[in-house]
């Protein structure tokens, strides 16, 4: 929807405007439409807005309450704004817009920090309280919408994205060694409040953030866990249906024209089929990204089982020439170092949706809270055994065996058995290229492989997901669309449909080797089957292992690796680097995954550190 920045001084200081409004500019692609600025005393916020709801000035924010005691700055959007203004009004709230801004903004003064489990949405914002001198803070349950922030001796600042905090620091940023490894390691990043930045953190997705007489303190609002504990099953796959269609209808609330991105899988496909069949969306526009014939992640098999439906589907083909063209832009752009070229098709996916729509829907978190990645039969054989069902597991191993012929899941499997610390030895040793002292330095204190890979249960490696992996996947979501000025919005995330779906795992996620069971029996006569009992899993993949072998980026990579920064840096040893990359060449192994992360890795160092 937009971007929100902020400064509170600690100095009895005012606040730079100019310094702010550097960082309103340095994310103006997240709110062409209007911008504002509220100054006083030791406080002083920006915005700049996409609109969405309600396209007039009345959604011009800050926003200051009708009693004048309250500033709010909002990015994202309250979907239930409606029934939430009616309900409000009946007890006597008065409203002067139709914006579900100021419905967040008379929430928090009718409810106080209890507004939050009001909401039904996706957001980051803050309100200053003018009386009292504090500010209040607040991320949604599960990451949807950004929220960095910078603390200083001297003052606090936050901001949708990175950049624009790094214009405050006054001297240069340097770089976060454990995120590095754990990055490198694991392909993971965003599992705590920390970024590649020493200097600047994240709050965490369910969280609030209060300061108050110079003092900055950060708590959990949101307890996945125990919400899960306490929610009722689903009794059947139609309860599911119904409450993804209910998910689905709250988010085409809008003012401005919705698409839907489609990769051709299982998740965003039912999204599409649900708006055909139950919302007769036959004017929908689809955005796909496709490769030729045979390459890896081409699902236009898939995607035009739609064809004959949609009359508005638009296509996007990421290559190496493209990401050769864009590799600085997206660099910039996404400012943390990313582990696979998959984003990169999702950004090229949101370039071709910009000439069309505003907003996008698409099947973002349903991997994590249906068990559809399948490695998840590894914590699902693991659950099995500890449990002592050793005739299920057994017919469950088969039945994978049979479906997939694949021993991924099996080798999940022992991987998850394993000690923590040789789990952790396993991923490094298969890499075979860090400097020893690096992982001497970094390995023992990862979180990775013992918070997300160290689940005993299925139920809880779902869990773990939520918490420590989900939220890199928003992120990347969020810099992708917001850098084209488009709103995506995730309805299998409407937390009605997590807590339950959590809470039905055990009976509904994996049955008989098949993943996300219960949405595939909830889409029974709505989604070609085809699509519906695919076993495959690919999301926004890329052929980048073919891209890497081309002579472009074979100069490219050959040059980075012999370079004299990427030799003193003390992570990857060269040597091993560039051995490996020979192999890859020769068609030995596919290492693209970690070639992109050789080359993103060295290339934001020179952009953000050096």
């Amino acid at each position: 929807m937009c971007g929100i920045a902020g400064i509170i001084q600690f100095d009895n200081q005012a606040p730079q405007e100019a310094s702010l409004r550097t960082m309103m500019h340095k994310m103006k692609h997240r709110g062409p439409d209007d911008n504002g600025v509220f100054m006083e005393d030791n406080v002083g916020f920006g915005f700049v807005r996409l609109s969405i709801i309600d396209l007039s000035p009345d959604g011009h924010q800050p926003m200051i309450s009708s009693n004048e005691r309250y500033v709010l700055v909002f990015n994202g959007e309250i979907f239930n704004y409606v029934e939430l203004r009616e309900e409000l009004t009946q007890k006597g709230v008065t409203f002067n817009t139709k914006t579900d801004t100021e419905v967040l903004l008379n929430a928090y003064i009718y409810w106080g920090e209890e507004c939050m489990h009001h909401f039904n949405g996706m957001w980051a914002f803050a309100i200053y309280d003018r009386m009292n001198k504090s500010v209040f803070a607040s991320r949604d349950r599960f990451g949807i919408k950004p929220f960095y922030y910078l603390h200083t001796d001297t003052f606090f600042a936050f901001c949708s994205e990175i950049p624009p905090l790094l214009t405050l620091i006054s001297t240069k940023p340097t770089a976060n060694y454990q995120s590095i490894f754990d990055y490198l390691a694991f392909s993971r990043t965003d599992q705590n409040e920390n970024t590649f930045f020493n200097e600047i953190k994240k709050l965490q997705h369910g969280s609030m953030l209060k300061v108050t007489n110079n003092q900055v303190r950060v708590e959990k609002w949101y307890d996945l866990k125990d919400r899960v504990a306490n929610t009722e099953t689903f009794n059947d796959p139609q309860e599911y249906r119904e409450l993804l269609a209910s998910a689905i209808k709250l988010r085409l609330r809008s003012d401005v024209p919705v698409g839907v991105c489609l990769s051709g899988g299982l998740d965003s496909s039912s999204i599409v089929s649900v708006l055909l069949k139950d919302f007769n969306k036959s004017d929908l526009n689809t955005f796909s990204a496709v490769y030729e014939d045979g390459q890896f992640g081409d699902e236009k098999r898939f995607i035009h089982e739609y064809t004959p439906i949609l009359k508005n589907m638009h296509y996007t083909s990421p290559s190496a020439k493209t990401l050769q063209n864009d590799l600085y832009h997206f660099i910039r752009a996404h400012a943390e170092p990313l582990p696979s070229t998959s984003p990169y098709a999702q950004y090229k996916v949101m370039e071709l949706a910009k000439d069309n729509v505003v907003v996008t829907l698409d099947g973002q978190g349903a991997d994590e809270k249906l068990a559809g990645y399948h490695y998840f039969f590894g914590f699902f054989f693991k659950d099995l055994l500890r449990s002592a069902r050793l005739g299920k597991l057994s017919g469950e191993v088969y039945h994978y065996m049979a479906r997939h012929r694949s021993l991924y899941g099996i080798k999940a499997f022992i991987y998850f058995l394993l000690p923590e610390n040789s789990r952790t030895s396993l991923r490094v040793d298969e890499k075979g290229y860090m400097e020893a002292s690096f992982v001497e330095r970094y390995s023992m204190s990862n979180a990775i492989a013992g918070q997300l890979y160290g689940s005993n249960t299925l139920k809880d490696s779902l869990l773990d997901h939520f918490e420590n992996k989900l939220e890199h996947l928003l992120k990347w979501e969020d810099i992708n669309s917001m850098h084209f000025s488009l709103e995506a919005r995730v309805p299998f995330l409407d937390y009605r449909l997590v807590e339950k779906t959590l809470a039905s795992s055990d009976k509904w996620s994996i049955r008989n080797g098949i993943t996300k069971y219960i949405l595939r029996e909830a889409m029974k006569g709505t989604l070609p089957e085809k699509i519906r009992m695919r076993q495959d899993k690919m999301g926004f993949g890329t052929p980048q292992d073919e891209w890497f072998r081309e002579p472009a980026w074979q100069n490219i990579i050959t040059d980075l690796l012999k370079s004299n920064s990427f030799r003193k840096r003390g992570i990857i040893n060269p040597n091993s680097a560039l051995s490996k990359y020979q192999e890859h060449l020769e068609g030995k192994l596919n290492i693209a995954k970690e070639i992109w992360k050789w080359i993103h890795l060295e290339l934001w160092f020179r952009e953000f550190i050096d």
